[in-house]
């Protein structure tokens, strides 16, 4: 083989396998992720992005408030992230008088900024290998639960003793299914005040209908603020507290992007589960995902009938409809394509290649009964992770009367564990929490849901676990009656409820028809379905362990990344268009005239701002458009999940290109297959950001605090 063809099929490797999705450790990148990354057009070195001397990438993108991920964009803490990261935030300062959801909000002084209280970000300090320590005094266990208990003794000595400075926190999370340990030192700032955010015909243009989809014209994005003492330390909020001063922040670019430019996304993807065997995946394609989607899907009915036909309706449920509504679709285009893309086949595929390996290695001892134990483990789990779900979905999360009666039953549990002083304090925590709770609260909408869900439960909950009493029930009258009867239904109420000794308040819950329902509930579950689940749960998860500690030894020809558990993770790919069935091609940038081809006057997801149209119109894009249009969203190859929303799409040199809000509909599978063929991300374009600022909002303030570049005409 000559020299240029060597050199011609390792490039050709390594441009593919690095567009084959990862998440990877930004402190581990040095190497092989270098590499690949500068093979796609990179012209940073690894220690830009991630350094614990010197000011670098990682310095920009703090996590935003436990769930989404965000970018400093100026000298003065200036944050961007999704509209739908902000969303809570900005409903919780609208009302039907000042509705920042409708019309949206811009401060155009630091004076007009509004508090949230307990809203935090988290920036990264710096990323410490921890295994050997974590693990010390395991080797010799033999019991799964003794090696947990172990490891999480240790996990929480190392993380009290481990250096920091006295603001910061160590947090210990583990990788490859617990093959290893990495140490993150953080620092939290705890005054985030909202800077900007455009209305939702702009923030949430599509809404539901264009949610997982491509094309894509929304403009998901909000603006807060981080702010420190004067000494540039996290401090909770106060009036003499002055905007951050990062170490870093993320110039942006003017210059747009184009097909094949080199992307990074940087952020805090959620969870992903990339190494599960076939019959897991079968377990979700076939039982999980359906019966997760059918109790959404219900709830869902019920609540845009409402929404569509009362406002206050609307802005009351505006947050819980979309929370609901994200993973109901996430969940149809996952089942979608893991069967189109035919993963339990390739996982079978793969499976047969390990068993080859263990064999060729001399290693049956150590890994030849794996996937064997995990078609028995997964047979044995299938009902009571049905019932889980179930249990979850009806009870906790998508009927909200349940969801108090069951903090109501975890408070009784208090008492029963612990005793009366527990049973107090918890009590008056939940007391000063109530409120937020019921401003949202709507009994009407409530029980019309509680119907739906208790007539599923009631139907499709495992035989074996369901209590007597919710056999063959008439759901609509047992809904009248819990809502017609119960206390739980008003805050004034409750409160009532509540009030007394201890075991005057337990024997009043216990007269409560909701509490005595959903009480029912969770006892069925507690006592017949999740020490099981634990029980079986535990051992897969000790095979699993092991199953990923196998791959890692047999493989190691193969990439493997470890699965996303919400730390700071990179991923890297190309702006890149996709096919996802024949005969249609989707380009990879979207434009203006989309949104307007889109416009539905005064609809609920479709309608479009006056004032949008009249840019429009005229045309009126300052330097924000390419050849007379003006872009929108473009989607790329970067693998991505729940958590990476708000993460900046950054360029070759390091500047923000764009904000990762979305992936297609096709590729929503990527948290358990990825498909690089059709796994797309989906990212507003900076300089749609920029547009609505500048000329939408006139926000010049804002505008002014920005390090505009152009990295391309360099």
């Amino acid at each position: 083989m000559t020299k240029f063809l060597r050199l011609f099929l390792l490039l050709f490797v390594v441009q593919v396998s690095a567009q084959q999705g990862g998440m990877w450790i930004p402190s581990l990148l040095e190497g092989m992720n270098e590499k690949e990354m500068k093979s796609l057009g990179m012209k940073m070195t690894a220690k830009d992005i991630y350094d614990v001397n010197k000011s670098s990438l990682k310095d920009a993108v703090p996590h935003f408030n436990g769930g989404c991920t965000s970018e400093v964009i100026s000298p003065k803490g200036l944050l961007l992230t999704n509209h739908h990261c902000g969303f809570d935030a900005i409903q919780n300062h609208s009302t039907v008088e000042h509705d920042y959801l409708q019309n949206g909000f811009w401060a155009y002084k630091m004076e007009e900024e509004l508090p949230n209280p307990d809203m935090v970000v988290t920036f990264i300090v710096r990323i410490e290998d921890v295994t050997t320590k974590v693990l010390d005094g395991t080797q010799a266990l033999a019991s799964e639960a003794d090696k947990q208990k172990k490891i999480q003794e240790n996990i929480s000595s190392l993380s009290n003793s481990l250096p920091k400075e006295s603001w910061q926190e160590n947090k210990i999370r583990t990788f490859y299914e617990g093959n290893q340990y990495m140490l993150f030192v953080t620092e939290t700032f705890k005054d985030i005040r909202l800077v900007g955010a455009p209305p939702s015909s702009i923030g949430k243009f599509g809404s539901d209908t264009d949610n997982w989809v491509w094309p894509r014209h929304t403009g998901d994005f909000s603006l807060f603020r981080i702010y420190a003492d004067k000494d540039n330390k996290p401090a909770a909020y106060s009036k003499d507290n002055v905007p951050y001063k990062p170490k870093h922040f993320l110039p942006i670019s003017l210059d747009g992007i184009k097909e094949d430019d080199f992307t990074l996304v940087f952020g805090y993807p959620g969870r992903t589960t990339e190494y599960l065997p076939a019959v897991a995946v079968e377990q979700i394609i076939n039982e999980l995902n359906p019966a997760k989607i059918e109790v959404r899907d219900a709830a869902l009915k019920v609540e845009d009938g409402f929404m569509r036909k009362d406002q206050a309706i609307k802005i009351q449920y505006a947050s819980k409809y979309a929370s609901i509504a994200n993973y109901w679709k996430k969940w149809i285009g996952e089942t979608q394509g893991l069967k189109k893309s035919n993963a339990v086949g390739i996982k079978k595929k793969d499976e047969a290649e390990f068993t080859k390996r263990v064999a060729k290695a001399g290693k049956q001892s150590e890994y030849g009964n794996l996937l064997p134990e995990f078609e028995k483990n997964y047979k044995e789990i299938a009902p009571y992770s049905l019932a889980r779900d179930y249990f979850q979905e009806i009870a906790l999360r998508n009927t909200e009367l349940t969801s108090i009666a069951f903090r109501l039953y975890q408070l009784e549990q208090v008492y029963v564990t612990k005793g009366e002083q527990a049973f107090n304090a918890r009590k008056a925590n939940m007391i000063d929490a109530l409120g937020d709770f019921y401003k949202d609260f709507n009994k009407t909408v409530d029980e019309k849901v509680f119907e739906q869900l208790i007539g599923i439960y009631s139907k499709k909950y495992p035989t074996q676990f369901l209590p007597a009493s919710l056999k063959n029930v008439n759901a609509s009258a047992l809904a009248s009656e819990v809502y017609g009867q119960s206390k739980l239904t008003s805050l004034e109420s409750l409160k009532t409820l509540l009030n007394g000794d201890a075991k005057t308040v337990i024997a009043n819950l216990n007269n409560d028809k909701a509490f005595k329902v959903t009480k029912e509930m969770a006892e069925s579950y507690f006592n017949s379905v999740a020490p099981k689940f634990e029980e079986i749960n535990l051992k897969i998860s000790a095979l699993q362990r092991t199953y990923v500690k196998a791959q890692l030894e047999l493989f190691k020809d193969k990439r493997l990344f470890p699965d996303a558990n919400s730390t700071l993770r990179v991923t890297y790919g190309k702006v890149k268009g996709y096919e996802p069935k024949d005969a249609t091609v989707y380009n990879p940038v979207t434009y203006l005239d989309g949104v307007m081809e889109k416009y539905v006057p005064g609809d609920y997801e479709f309608d479009v701002p006056q004032k949008l149209i009249d840019l429009y119109n005229k045309k009126d894009y300052g330097p924000y458009a390419e050849n007379g249009k003006m872009p929108v969203c473009f989607i790329g190859t970067n693998h991505t999940t729940g958590g990476n929303s708000g993460s900046p799409a950054i360029d070759a040199k390091g500047n923000l290109i764009g904000l990762n809000f979305d992936r297609v509909w096709e590729g929503t599978m990527s948290d358990i297959h990825y498909d690089p063929a059709i796994c797309r991300n989906i990212m507003v374009d900076a300089r749609y950001v920029l547009f609505i600022i500048d000329k939408f909002a006139n926000a010049q303030n804002i505008m002014s605090e920005l390090k505009l570049v152009h990295p391309k005409k360099k």
